[in-house]
């Protein structure tokens, strides 16, 4: 059987498209981290952000990352920040095929700036914002097996690149 395929990187890098996409290719079960913690809380993310705290919330995305880790024939979208959680990515990088998918910090700005749902964007300065979180987290993403550069590219060729390495790992 093969391996799980994680997606990670940054918020509005395309994870959920991508994976839902790579699902249907693949024939593989997608999960969502983030679609997932908001059923198992009965909450929107940004709403547990605001009444329960970020260290809540990383407790409960560990147990659903680390859980969708051992789902077999899965794809797996990681929120964010889940990639940079230690326990998460040493378990990913052990038991799956892990793709970090990269775009300029230009084009994430654009993405996010009219983003209301994205609670560690709430800041008076989202492009500086958006900069200190790819710049904390992408020492970590670069850890993954594979680092998918998504810029100028189609969704159609980053499924096609990424489909080309998963079957040959």
């Amino acid at each position: 059987m093969n391996k799980n395929l994680i997606l990670a990187g940054m918020m509005g890098v395309g994870k959920s498209t991508l994976g839902k996409a790579l699902s249907l290719q693949l024939k593989m079960k997608f999960i969502d981290t983030d679609v997932e913690i908001e059923k198992r809380e009965s909450e929107a993310i940004n709403s547990l952000f605001e009444n329960k705290g970020e260290d809540y919330f990383r407790k409960v995305e560990k147990k659903i990352c680390l859980d969708s880790i051992k789902t077999p024939n899965s794809i797996i979208a990681l929120g964010g920040g889940a990639f940079i959680n230690e326990e998460i990515r040493i378990l990913a990088l052990k038991e799956c095929v892990c793709f970090w998918l990269d775009l300029d910090i230009r084009i994430l700005k654009d993405r996010l700036r009219v983003s209301k749902k994205r609670p560690l964007l709430r800041a008076d300065n989202i492009n500086k914002r958006i900069a200190d979180i790819y710049d904390q987290r992408k020492l970590s993403y670069n850890l993954a097996n594979y680092k998918i550069n998504c810029n100028n590219k189609d969704n159609d060729k980053i499924i096609k690149e990424i489909v080309q390495i998963y079957e040959k790992d």
